[in-house]
């Protein structure tokens, strides 16, 4: 009986626990940003929001974690805050908190805590850390800002994790796996050529996309090499992961390092942006979240059990306005204090519209010129409405937020979730209208067949900013890997073209364009699909790629530079000034560009794309001889000497090959 007893009282608690929070509708919200760690003259207040509880303690430690210095109970205040003032004799150095929540017929306390809003951590993120971040900053940094606005159709966006970066022999970098590693200068692979930050300024990308540099959990920071991680499992979302500082055991390191990082970007013309992981949490009974204010910060579905969207055991509740503010707040304090240029959102659509609406909003008042996108879609169910949550086909509601386009991705390659599907490039007709959509940015045109593309049966957006031009990401195979595996059976020098080709249509789309960081020299992952726990031998860049790969270099980097100065690739109603030229077998396409209403230097570019394995004739029309009309690429290289085309009868492309015509005015 005894025994029944305790399960019982167990029960009643955990179900009374997880129903109190979603119940109440009468929460009060607390709206100021100085939730967590604030400073005024030289005395730091810790605040909470604990609406349930009966009393909130703060533990403060010196360097030793073990034992605290000090106990202390923090004050009541309104809107369900608890705060308290740190006073600086105390030599307080971390702190954790302890919460007494009454929910239904009991009040218990909570495990020890850290602060979900600390700004600085001890290693792995055992305790929070007391820091005035203020004072820790690199030299120079008072002077850094976010980079000013740029057409964001004119993006070329850079992702990149940290580690790969440097780890790889090859790399020339000395600080590897860091932060800092990033900002050396002159650094080059076994062939004389630059590698890290001087590659990225010679490449010409506009944006870096950081793999997630929160503190995340799965990483070890007190191993001198921590086993390989993504980090999408977000720890503590307003400082900086650990692993990637050349001394975690000092919290401010982590913090100096990695605006020093954004300062050597800043200083180059390259803005950054911050994958960010909102949609879940690395624990969840456990959570900090939870255990502050049980039943709050996350959804439920219909048997009171977390729901799972995120495919991590949780989803967070975005449309509940106490985590829609700790969003606000996080965002604000990564543009405002390490001048963040953008974010991209992990599994975007667990969100709702509304709440993604408000942040995008808020952010461009601090930062109008702001680059936003994700992924609008979820890794499983959520009890939230499709209408209301920032899914891909709801774009059009977004204000401003980007999507990647996937119809565009499996259209060049065939489907990433069939290693055996073939896409446009390797012959698939079938896949053609995918591919146009995807060149001017899911709007509506009247050359494009809505039936036969893939996952979105109409236009998915009003302008081609809305959506992300890319063939692939860190997850799934790398292209190159892709292209071999599926087409193993063809030589090389074709697969080469087919990766040529894949990157002429992302970058020269009317949609910011996204590359995988080392794509431009046929990055291999050694076909591994999904990397984020494999060693540093799978994942590190190899940068003596840049040289056995080196005409592909080149090529790509004139494609971005081509993308960047030519306003043609930058319109804002592509319906009426593109047109697509499709030949009887859907193997040859040109992609017609009237720039005349532009400040383009080209009145007309014309695009071509022969992805058959024959030799194909292009009958000059009628209008090319008009004056003017030259050959800017053949045999998909850029002709330092362009040809005049006024004495041609037709243009022949070869199998697998990509040509660009221009028409002077």
């Amino acid at each position: 009986m005894a025994n029944f007893i305790k399960i019982f009282l167990a029960t009643f608690f955990l179900w009374s626990t997880s129903g109190m929070a979603q119940q109440n509708t009468s929460f009060p919200v607390y709206t100021n940003n100085d939730l967590g760690i604030s400073w005024s003259n030289e005395i730091a207040t810790l605040k909470i929001w604990a609406p349930l509880a009966d009393s909130v303690l703060v533990e403060y430690f010196g360097h030793n974690l073990t034992i605290p210095i000090q106990v202390k109970a923090l004050e009541k205040g309104n809107s369900g805050i608890w705060y308290t003032k740190i006073d600086p004799n105390w030599g307080a150095h971390y702190y954790r908190y302890l919460v007494k929540n009454k929910v239904g017929l009991f009040s218990t306390w909570s495990s020890p805590i850290t602060d979900p809003y600390a700004i600085a951590v001890s290693p792995n993120g055992t305790h929070a850390a007391i820091i005035n971040l203020s004072r820790e900053i690199p030299i120079g940094w008072e002077k850094d800002r976010p980079l000013p606005p740029m057409n964001h159709a004119a993006a070329v966006i850079y992702e990149l994790h940290i580690r790969d970066v440097s780890s790889h022999a090859s790399a020339g970098i000395a600080n590897k796996r860091k932060y800092i590693g990033l900002t050396e200068r002159g650094t080059v692979n076994s062939f004389g050529q630059s590698t890290g930050l001087d590659h990225l300024l010679d490449l010409g990308i506009t944006h870096v996309h950081l793999l997630p540099v929160f503190d995340f959990k799965s990483s070890n920071e007190v191993d001198s090499i921590p086993p390989y991680n993504w980090g999408y499992d977000p720890y503590h979302y307003n400082t900086p992961e650990g692993s990637f500082a050349t001394h975690n055991q000092d919290p401010a390191n982590r913090i100096k390092e990695f605006r020093q990082l954004i300062q050597a970007l800043h200083q180059r013309g390259i803005r950054v942006v911050m994958d960010v992981v909102y949609n879940h949490t690395a624990q969840t009974e456990n959570a900090a979240f939870e255990q502050i204010v049980p039943g709050y910060y996350y959804r439920k579905n219909s048997k009171g059990e977390f729901s799972n969207a995120s495919a991590c055991g949780n989803e967070t509740a975005s449309e509940r306005p106490m985590f829609r503010q700790f969003m606000l707040q996080s965002l604000l304090h990564w543009v405002k204090e390490y001048h963040i240029d953008g974010f991209r959102f992990d599994l975007m659509g667990i969100h709702d519209i509304s709440t993604m609406n408000f942040l995008a909003d808020s952010l461009r008042k601090i930062n109008p010129g702001i680059l936003l996108y994700g992924e609008g879609w979820t890794a499983g169910s959520s009890p939230l409405p499709d209408s209301t949550r920032a899914l891909k086909q709801n774009v059009t509601k977004l204000s401003g937020i980007a999507v990647f386009g996937d119809e565009f991705r499996d259209g060049l390659k065939g489907s990433v979730f069939d290693l055996s599907a073939v896409g446009w490039l390797g012959g698939n007709t079938q896949q053609l209208n995918s591919v146009l959509f995807g060149l001017v940015g899911g709007i509506e045109h009247p050359n494009i067949d809505y039936q036969q593309v893939n996952y979105s049966k109409g236009p998915l957006s009003t302008e081609p900013r809305q959506l992300i031009a890319y063939a692939d990401c860190h997850d799934n195979h790398t292209l190159w890997d892709r292209l071999s595996q599926t087409h193993a059976n063809l030589p090389e020098s074709v697969r080469i073209n087919m990766h040529k080709q894949a990157l002429t249509a992302v970058i020269l789309s009317q949609s910011p364009s996204f590359l995988q960081a080392g794509t431009e020299f046929l990055r291999s992952k050694n076909g591994v699909e999904n990397s984020f726990e494999s060693p540093d031998s799978i994942n590190a860049i190899d940068w003596d790629l840049k040289f056995h790969n080196r005409e592909v270099y080149y090529f790509v980097k004139n494609l971005i530079d081509f993308k960047k100065t030519h306003p043609a690739f930058q319109l804002s109603d592509p319906s009426k000034q593109v047109r697509f030229n499709v030949d009887s077998t859907q193997k040859v396409v040109g992609y017609f560009i009237d720039a005349r209403a532009t400040s383009d230097v080209y009145e007309q570019i014309h695009v071509w794309f022969n992805t058959s394995s024959q030799h194909i004739k292009v009958d000059r029309p009628e209008y090319w001889k008009e004056k003017g009309w030259k050959l800017l690429m053949a045999d998909h290289i850029f002709l330092k000497k362009i040809k005049r085309i006024s004495n041609l009868s037709a243009v022949e492309l070869a199998p697998h090959q990509t040509l660009i015509l221009v028409k002077s005015r």
